[in-house]
């Protein structure tokens, strides 16, 4: 068995962290999580500076990338502005992503929700590249509480992608949650997540997607992240972390671990703190 890891530390961890990061060091990671086998990097996101000002200079970033074949990159856009600025770089994808709730949609991409949807359903016609649609607090809200599981399942069938992600925005979900809603989308298309582990339930979440049948997982280098719209929603589950687990289960994800590794003990010198992460630390176990 195999699935597809896509790293958003570039852009979902970055935007959470509180200095601006100069453009060749963001580029400079995503080219070596590239290098270290990873099969998709979420690389900038197309955003106004001045409401999330570590995501400056998006094209910029993208045009200092080395690229390294086998690994697509993506962006995250919110809006067909930001679509226009993705289609004139060089990324492979586009991520699209709205709210499950109408206040975090006001709140993120000051939007209703119907606004925000047909903002991705334009999205979707324009594109010649492929789309993945994620659909962000699809468990719980920080300001409208806990998500009606209908409510998703029937969001994401009007949105019907090729490739769609469900997003524990803020870490609450639990395993047994993850499994029955991974479960009521799936046959449309690739159904992914995007994991918080803000409530320490992160890992034990993505092994229930997985048995649901996700092929598609988020996650961050070294730990990285959280949403600058949501309070207290904490790092994104580890990419190494994930790795380990996942091929310690046997599931094939084409990704040096070692290497990996590495990208995480040089960004803890970058940022000059511990990572949320732990198997960088501690290591990888001996085959």
């Amino acid at each position: 068995m195999s699935v597809t890891l896509c790293d958003v530390g570039p852009r979902d961890g970055l935007q959470n962290e509180p200095e601006v990061l100069p453009v060749a060091t963001r580029a400079d990671l995503v080219t070596r999580l590239a290098r270290a086998g990873l099969p998709r990097v979420e690389a900038v996101s197309f955003v106004r500076s001045e409401l999330v000002p570590q995501m400056a200079n998006a094209e910029d970033v993208v045009a200092a990338v080395e690229p390294v074949a086998g690994t697509g990159l993506a962006a995250l856009v919110l809006n067909l502005r930001g679509y226009e600025r993705l289609r004139a770089t060089t990324l492979d994808r586009v991520v699209c992503t709205l709210a499950a709730t109408e206040t975090f949609n006001r709140r993120n991409g000051n939007m209703t929700l119907e606004e925000a949807f047909a903002q991705v359903m334009a999205i979707r016609e324009q594109s010649d590249l492929p789309v993945t649609v994620v659909v962000s607090v699809a468990f719980g809200c920080p300001f409208e509480g806990r998500v009606d599981p209908g409510r998703v399942v029937d969001l994401c069938a009007r949105i019907d992608a090729e490739e769609l992600v469900l997003a524990d925005t803020i870490g609450v979900a639990t395993p047994s949650q993850v499994k029955e809603l991974v479960l009521a989308i799936a046959g449309a298309g690739a159904v992914g997540v995007h994991l918080h582990n803000t409530r320490n339930t992160g890992y034990a979440n993505a092994i229930a997607a997985l048995e649901a049948g996700a092929t598609l997982f988020d996650a961050s280098v070294g730990g990285l992240g959280g949403c600058p719209f949501a309070p207290r929603a904490t790092g994104n589950i580890a990419t190494e972390d994930l790795v380990y687990l996942l091929e310690g289960e046997g599931v094939e994800t084409g990704i040096d671990l070692d290497a990996l590794i590495r990208v995480s003990e040089w960004l803890e010198g970058v940022l000059g703190r511990q990572l949320p992460g732990y198997v960088y630390r501690a290591g990888a176990w001996p085959a």
